[in-house]
């Protein structure tokens, strides 16, 4: 079993019991035998996601082998460890009732977690990364530790700002770590605007597209929507189908900027979510801003005619 004494104390994964994500970004996969060589920098300690993205053609950003991403300090279930390394998880705060209902099953390296008992206590003030990219340093403007840590990532706070520079606690680490502190925000006590969460989606603009990406180098449609409200303490759903059953419908005509637009084509389950960017126009024109798997990235565009013909609701979360 992994062990990990970063905190002083010898601690093990068990099935069976909680655990954090160590890396800032872990990669959660369908089986360790769908992992291919072009994957090696998502199963890394130390993942280097835009190297991963950036090391893969269109067709490979879109392979099936990948489920979800999970970020730093972000919960699991371990629930298998294998001898060569992998651990079997549900990730519980991505919920997916139709596979599991604890949350998200899938597969990623034993090394990119840490269990459960090596966090802070529960009662450190909260802080969230506001920044769409950033990295935790050694000291104030130091050497870099940990880097690309995703806009959302939960931390906790390590003490007072220093010189513009915040220190935080971070999984696995006995230390504080450093970022700056513009890169942070409190935890807000009210739900977010529409308008607010809006606005954090429009940072992703142009963002490559990557089948279970939740990330600012690669996102998929459902990931960008899971990742807009999950910035301001929302947890919805990873999938398009099930955001759809945990939201409000509402009467088509009635929605307004930051609601949700799902398309399915006839007789099939829902495939594609898109953000509501404007109140549609008089003659039944929409827009939206989407994770477009045509396109490979992320846009903001009227809906065109093929869209038009599969949009089968407006909800509200």
């Amino acid at each position: 079993m992994e062990q990990h004494a970063q905190l002083g104390v010898d601690v093990e994964l068990q099935p069976g019991r909680e655990a954090v994500v160590g890396a800032a970004v872990a990669t959660l996969w369908t089986d360790p035998e769908a992992v291919r060589p072009i994957d090696r920098p998502a199963l890394a300690t130390r993942t280097d996601i835009p190297a991963w993205i950036s090391g893969m053609d269109s067709d490979q950003q879109v392979g099936d082998c990948v489920l979800s991403q999970l970020l730093l300090g972000e919960r699991v279930l371990v629930t298998e460890l294998r001898p060569d390394g992998w651990a079997h998880v549900v990730a519980v705060e991505q919920p997916a009732a139709k596979l599991d209902p604890r949350g998200y099953p899938g597969w990623l390296p034993a090394d990119q977690l840490v269990p459960a008992e090596e966090t802070v206590p529960a009662d450190v003030a909260p802080l969230v990364l506001d920044a769409s990219v950033s990295a935790l340093r050694a000291t104030p403007d130091g050497p870099v530790v940990l880097p690309g840590l995703i806009l959302g990532t939960r931390l906790a706070a390590a003490g007072p700002a220093r010189d513009g520079w915040r220190p935080v606690h971070a999984p696995g680490h006995a230390e504080p770590l450093w970022l700056p502190e513009s890169h942070l925000a409190e935890p807000s006590a009210t739900p977010p605007t529409a308008a607010e969460v809006l606005a954090v989606a429009q940072r992703l603009l142009d963002v490559v597209y990557v089948w279970g990406g939740v990330t600012a180098y690669g996102i998929d449609c459902s990931g960008l929507v899971h990742l807009a409200w999950r910035r301001f303490g929302v947890q919805l759903p990873r999938d398009a189908d099930d955001q759809a059953a945990a939201t409000v419908p509402l009467t088509l005509g009635d929605e307004r900027p930051g609601d949700l637009y799902f398309f399915a084509r006839p007789g099939r389950k829902i495939h594609h979510i898109g953000i509501v960017t404007a109140e549609p126009g008089s003659a039944g024109d929409r827009r939206m801003l989407h994770a477009c798997y045509r396109r490979r990235r992320v846009l903001e565009e009227a809906l065109p005619a093929e869209r038009v013909a599969t949009l089968v609701g407006a909800h509200r979360v």
